[in-house]
């Protein structure tokens, strides 16, 4: 049996950098950060730098704190209610900033992203598909 997928946007990705990274807004007020991200399946939550949330105007320690564990340690992070865009979709999430002004990387994780989305891969031909997903 097959089944037959559609998708709003393609998006071609580096196959010679670690990772998926994909153009991000993020956006809070009147304020806008432009930056690369990560995709992470296996991230809980969308983590950003400490340096783009205070660059927003945001008071980073005023959000919701959570520790998020990895493989190789924890951290603390921030929850802040942010509007997000990223390959022609906008949707508005609670993300979450590093405490630590050395955390270096920008993740996209299942809540407040992959949640939002309807995502495809081919792997091989560094391609991605990418849709808001409704109901």
């Amino acid at each position: 049996m097959s089944e037959s997928i559609e998708f709003d946007e393609s998006y071609y990705y580096s196959l010679f950098e670690t990772g998926i990274s994909i153009p991000v807004v993020i956006m809070y007020g009147t304020e806008t950060e432009e930056l690369l991200a990560k995709v992470d399946t296996g991230a809980d939550h969308c983590i950003f730098e400490r340096h783009f949330g205070e660059s927003l105007g945001l008071e980073i320690e005023t959000g919701i704190s959570i520790m998020i564990g990895t493989a190789t340690g924890s951290f603390r992070a921030f929850g802040h209610e942010v509007t997000l865009s990223f390959l022609g979709i906008e949707t508005v999430s609670t993300v979450y900033f590093a405490e630590s002004d050395y955390f270096d990387r920008n993740v996209l994780g299942r809540t407040g992203w992959l949640d939002r989305v309807k995502l495809g891969l081919i792997e091989q031909e560094g391609k991605l598909f990418l849709s808001e997903y409704r109901q």
